[in-house]
């Protein structure tokens, strides 16, 4: 995720005008904000649809099974993580363009890996889950956007329940208990769930601080791809619980 600044106060990116102010001033700002909220949604749509294609078409044409029975399945499966890194570490050193490139690259290899959901589950099972992954998504980052309530503090606690999951995770890799599956499933769906509104308000009020700078493009492709994550992890969650299995 983007390390922005998250302060209530000014910044040397610009102040947000206050509401009783100057409102031609107010009223610009949030044109530009729902521009910049659009970038970003629009980004995030196009890597979901990217991943998808790809997923579909690699299970289809026979790539994911022959990748799934070679050596080669073990480093598509942490390829991801990897993109993630970069584009975190690298990101004051790369230019808007290739952070582009990186982008599409990661929704790319997030479709091979995420492949073999086509040969687990029905077609029919997939597509239910989809949808009702985006109308949750669209529910909560539209809550996020719109409550008056202040999320950051949920922040640490969201952030620490992801790593707890990634812990739980690898420990059922080894005992393989069914039980623990279903709780990771119920918990996974419930923390992306939050993220999602928590993601939305920490972008929103991030764009004070990058609007009118050369950080904008970058801000909206680095909260596209944590919007991105928190669908795709919903998704995930949502389908262990939720789909038939082939």
């Amino acid at each position: 995720m983007a390390d922005w600044k998250n302060e209530r106060t000014e910044s040397r990116f610009g102040s947000v005008p206050r509401a009783g102010g100057d409102v031609q001033g107010r009223a610009t700002y949030d044109e530009g904000l729902r521009k910049h909220m659009l970038s970003i949604y629009n980004y995030m749509a196009s890597g979901v649809l990217l991943t998808g294609i790809v997923a579909l078409l690699a299970a289809e044409s026979g790539i994911t099974l022959a990748l799934a029975n070679s050596g080669l399945w073990f480093v598509i499966a942490l390829a991801p993580l990897g993109f993630i890194l970069a584009m975190s570490f690298g990101l004051h050193k790369m230019s808007q363009s290739t952070l582009q490139i990186v982008f599409w690259s990661f929704a790319t290899v997030m479709g091979l890996s995420m492949s073999t959901i086509f040969l687990r589950f029905t077609d029919e099972s997939i597509a239910l889950t989809f949808f009702a992954t985006a109308g949750a998504f669209a529910g909560l980052s539209l809550w996020g956007y719109t409550t008056k309530k202040d999320l950051s503090g949920f922040g640490t606690f969201l952030v620490m329940g992801v790593v707890g999951l990634l812990i739980a995770m690898l420990l059922n890799f080894f005992l393989q208990s069914g039980a623990l599956a279903l709780v990771i499933s119920v918990l996974g769906v419930l923390i992306f769930a939050g993220l999602t509104a928590w993601d939305t308000q920490r972008l929103k009020n991030e764009y004070q601080y990058v609007r009118g700078t050369q950080m904008a493009g970058k801000a909206v492709i680095m909260g596209a791809t944590s919007l991105y994550l928190d669908f795709v992890n919903m998704f995930m969650f949502l389908l262990n619980l939720l789909g038939n299995r082939e």
